[in-house]
């Protein structure tokens, strides 16, 4: 009897676990995290080749931009096993692999060929470096981007608006490539009627509530010698920070917002600067490069009526820095299949067949290929632009740095808050105290 009862125990027990094999066997599907926009789409389209391939199936959570950050922080944070591999933004990566969320890269890159200089040096360090300067890698680099602008290439080209401008300013209607330039353009279209209707001349990001003012006025703080820190010293702001070029950049944001955007355009970031654009409010549109493929097709300004420039230049050159590299979680418990989909994901063929379904590649053999530039409208764009990009705080505390600088701005520039010496004053003294905390300064 006891030999009996043994007997069927081990039988129930080999039972569940060839239940348990098969549940694991039949649980080939890894979750990706990003957020919710048009690339999105496109990888979903781009990974059926991985599914074909190895029979790996994938699940997507795609979350609006204005909650993508808190979201994927939080799932982070709680160590989550949601996301198996996550696109993380650039601004993450220091306290991703500083508190271990990400699995580091260098070994599994190493044993599989994967070489960090086949891709655009100005990604790898943005997307997939901690610290910065070193050869610490958790990210693939995935989707290039930088902010950039489109324009109304129909409007720019009528004869009468063509003729009125070079009266007025002794030149050509034609894309701005300087920030003296942009503000004339920009003014001559404000309140302007073209086809019976008021239109603007420039939408310009405001938004308070997550990054969209920082993404916007950085690109002006740049162009007249704003900087993050000492290059020969870390943490060394001030003169930096609040140099007289910065104040300057901040300066000019303000009089472009008060001067150039449609009315009630003090909350806006690439969404509303979409819908501006794409409803005929404005001649000129702030945005990421990411969203250029769609305004491409768009029925209303698609096709010849949009016309793509870099950003403006002031006494330097620099545009701010957007997109994602892709990293594989350590919560998960799939992290052999995620590296497979790394492994998949870099080779030169699907990163020609991402770019051309409307991702942004990374890869240098793609993007120096003969032809790449006039591949598409904006591709020339979009390789000038990511030879002058400057990105935000990667630190740790990038949150709390991130914070401080959009209610210092913001407040600045769409309140009309005291002066952009103040506003850049008190940011120096906010991003001491963050720093102070993380005891990187006394």
């Amino acid at each position: 009897m006891k030999l009996k009862t043994t007997l069927r125990c081990l039988l129930a027990g080999a039972a569940l676990g060839m239940t348990g094999l098969s549940a694991h066997a039949q649980d080939k599907t890894l979750t990706l995290c990003w957020a919710a926009w048009d690339p999105a789409n496109a990888l979903v389209e781009l990974s059926k080749d991985f599914t074909a391939k190895t029979g790996i199936n994938m699940k997507y959570e795609f979350v609006p931009w204005p909650n993508f950050a808190q979201r994927m922080l939080n799932e982070l944070n709680s160590k989550g096993k949601l996301c198996d591999l996550l696109i993380g933004d650039s601004q993450w990566i220091g306290s991703a692999a500083t508190e271990g969320h990400y699995i580091k890269l260098n070994e599994f890159f190493d044993r599989n060929g994967i070489k960090m200089g086949d891709f655009m040096p100005a990604t790898v360090e943005g997307y997939s470096t901690w610290p910065k300067g070193s050869k610490n890698y958790w990210a693939l680099p995935a989707m290039g981007d930088a902010v950039a602008f489109t324009y109304r290439k129909d409007w720019f080209a009528r004869p009468e608006l063509r003729a009125e401008f070079k009266q007025k300013f002794n030149r050509d209607l034609a894309p701005p490539t300087t920030w003296d330039e942009f503000r004339q353009v920009a003014q001559f279209f404000q309140n302007r009627n073209v086809d019976g209707k008021k239109v603007y001349g420039a939408a310009l990001y405001t938004e308070r509530g997550s990054e969209g003012i920082t993404m916007g006025v950085t690109n002006t703080l740049y162009a007249y010698g704003f900087d993050y820190q000492n290059p020969a010293k870390a943490y060394d702001m001030k003169g930096f920070v609040n140099s007289p070029g910065a104040v300057k950049g901040l300066k000019l944001y303000k009089e472009l917002y008060d001067t150039v955007t449609p009315p009630g355009h003090s909350n806006a970031y690439m969404t509303e600067n979409l819908d501006a654009y794409k409803s005929g409010q404005v001649a000129m549109q702030m945005n990421f490069i990411a969203f250029f493929p769609g305004i491409s097709k768009d029925p209303a300004v698609g096709g010849e009526k949009t016309g793509f420039f870099p950003i403006p230049k002031g006494d330097k050159h620099f545009a701010q820095l957007g997109g994602q590299g892709i990293s594989v979680v350590k919560y998960s418990d799939k992290k052999d299949m995620a590296l497979e989909y790394l492994k998949w994901f870099a080779q030169p063929t699907v990163q020609k067949k991402w770019w051309d379904s409307g991702g942004f590649t990374c890869h240098q053999q793609i993007l120096n290929a003969p032809g790449f530039d006039k591949s598409t409208p904006y591709a020339k764009v979009f390789l000038d632009s990511m030879k002058i990009v400057k990105d935000f705080w990667a630190e740790p505390s990038y949150a709390q740095l991130l914070l401080a600088m959009q209610n210092r701005v913001h407040d600045y520039v769409v309140a009309g808050k005291g002066t952009p010496n103040a506003a850049l004053d008190a940011l120096v003294k906010d991003w001491s105290e963050v720093f102070k905390e993380d005891g990187k300064v006394k």
